[in-house]
């Protein structure tokens, strides 16, 4: 096992290691979501052939942009690499190119795409997950903790022969890097319009007054949480602030028994929730129940509101279905949904291959999906099945 590296000379030593290894890089990153606030990575695990495996520690530098440099211009391995690029990118470190093990695997048709399936499944090996929920930012890691990192990405690189020669076999693996080069040329993705409103249960609430309440209580308890860095969560659950925006209690008494209001600093930051919930009293910013959206409506009452559209959606789905059958690529690889739903509710005029084809791109499928899906849209819309058919 390697020792974690906390140190400049030790930086400099992985980066001279790693620069002067073989082939691709296997990188993971370990988070403390949950426990920490924030996404950021506590530990960097990268592997390349003829530099080892090296344990690096993300908060005992600025940045770890030695490490980026010594990596240009080298493939990175990843698993589900859109969970641990953003907090990669935050330690300065970028890839030139990328190989998704968990999105590869959905492309060659794996049934499940999870780490160990896919390990067991083309490598046959079990491998232990006992620590994936752990708590990243506790010092010193374990042992133990350190062992199951290490092994992440011991097995990366195997683990993308297979599944390159499964891919080559079935003539996919250009789908599969076409969807690489999207993910990495993708960037962060852009800041969330009101994310108070994903407040978990924050359905229940019934008018504006409430969701204002719900809105400052959010904000505080984000305050709260990134000056302590600790998870939101763990200052008061989703459902304590949902409790006190629907009772709206005027006093700390009153706010400490209401039903569902707990939390850790439920109790002793009780004047602080009481002041956020008098703000939304005061305030003549009340939100609107609903925010406004170009997207289209649930599918479920698209007959009802735009028949022609359901037809078009109805014909075309099950041909994709089949198609994504064919290819042994799930529907929703093959095709985001999203975008086959805005298509069919608002179709490019006139309908043929290229409008169809241009709408696609515009929504921001990869051509290798325009390829194989747009004749087949083409062809449902201009002559879709009647409902109910």
């Amino acid at each position: 096992m390697p020792l974690v590296i906390n140190t400049e000379s030790g930086l400099r030593r992985a980066a001279a290691a790693l620069a002067n290894g073989t082939g691709p890089a296997a990188v993971d990153a370990e988070r403390a979501s949950g426990f920490r606030y924030g996404q950021r990575a506590f530990l960097v695990q990268i592997r390349r052939e003829g530099a080892g495996t090296w344990l690096i520690d993300p908060e005992a530098f600025e940045n770890l942009e030695p490490i980026d440099t010594a990596l240009r211009g080298v493939e990175w391995i990843l698993h589900a690499a859109n969970q641990d690029l953003p907090c990669l990118a935050d330690v300065g470190m970028h890839p030139d190119a990328l190989f998704d093990t968990e999105l590869g695997a959905r492309i060659a048709g794996l049934p499940r795409v999870g780490l160990g399936a896919v390990v067991e499944s083309l490598l046959g090996l079990a491998l232990a997950k006992e620590h994936s929920a752990a708590d990243w930012s506790k010092r010193p890691l374990p042992q133990s903790w350190l062992t199951y990192a290490a092994l992440d990405v011991e097995i990366l690189v195997d683990l993308r022969t297979e599944l390159v020669e499964l891919l080559e076999e079935d003539g996919k693996l250009d789908y599969a890097l076409e969807e690489f080069a999207a993910i990495r040329a993708a960037g962060p993705p852009a800041p969330r319009q009101d994310p108070w409103r994903r407040t978990s249960g924050i359905h229940a609430l019934r008018d504006r007054v409430q969701l204002a309440a719900a809105r400052e209580l959010w904000y505080e308890r984000e305050s709260l949480a990134e000056n302590r860095d600790v998870a939101p969560g763990r200052i008061i659950p989703d459902k304590a602030i949902v409790a006190a925006a629907k009772a709206m209690p005027a006093t700390v008494p009153a706010l400490l028994n209401t039903p569902g209001f707990h939390g850790r600093a439920a109790s002793k930051e009780a004047p602080r929730w009481i002041r956020a919930l008098n703000e939304a009293r005061r305030t003549d910013d009340l939100p609107p129940m609903h925010l406004s959206s170009n997207t289209p409506p649930p599918p479920r009452v698209w007959a009802e509101k735009n028949p022609e559209a359901a037809a078009r959606l109805n014909t075309a789905k099950p041909r994709l279905a089949r198609k994504a059958e064919e290819l042994n690529i799930p529907l929703e690889n093959l095709l985001t949904p999203d975008f086959l739903r805005r298509v069919a509710w608002n179709p490019p005029r006139p309908v043929d291959p290229d409008s169809v084809a241009a709408a696609l791109r515009d929504l921001g499928a990869r051509e290798w999906q325009i390829r194989l899906t747009s004749p087949i849209i083409t062809v449902a819309f201009l002559d879709p099945d009647p409902i109910g058919a």
